[in-house]
């Protein structure tokens, strides 16, 4: 069974301009759809309210592993959080990594989530990973826009 995520995506901003649309809550909230009650610190819970269309009653809830200065940017997450009224704090979390690379015309951000494979059962795995898949594929295209149309 498949137990991770990746996606390389090539974007034509320095890497300082990257690193800040990922790590701070602001603007990670406005190209991720989220608004967020606080920075990210690690160690922390982060908490706000998913904006996304049509997903507005759900929370955010990840807990900050790292943050290592234009580096690495880690949480770990319930990938399959969509019920408001479940306790999700003692489920098994995927981790969220936010790997940052220069690269001759910009950067190159490598995003993986691991550890689909801990989830609880079979169909909950295939749901969160596919679910999660076509998740990162649309917030790729929206840090590029991001990003690129604020260099």
């Amino acid at each position: 069974m498949q137990d991770r995520i990746e996606k390389v995506i090539e974007l034509k901003s320095p890497i300082a301009r990257v690193w800040r649309a990922v790590t701070d809550y602001k603007e990670f909230g406005q190209w991720f759809r989220v608004k967020l009650d606080g920075p990210f610190v690690a160690g922390e819970i982060s908490r706000g309210q998913i904006t996304h269309p049509g997903y507005e009653h759900l929370k955010w809830r990840a807990a900050v592993q790292a943050i290592e200065h234009e580096r690495l940017f880690s949480f770990t997450w319930c990938p399959y959080a969509s019920d408001d009224d479940f306790d999700y704090d003692n489920e098994p979390q995927t981790l969220v990594e936010f790997r940052f690379e220069p690269i001759p015309s910009g950067t190159r951000l490598v995003v993986i989530e691991s550890g689909f494979s801990a989830l609880p059962d079979e169909p909950r795995r295939l749901d969160a990973l596919r679910q999660n898949t076509g998740g990162w594929d649309e917030q790729a295209k929206n840090i590029a826009a991001h990003v690129d149309a604020q260099r």
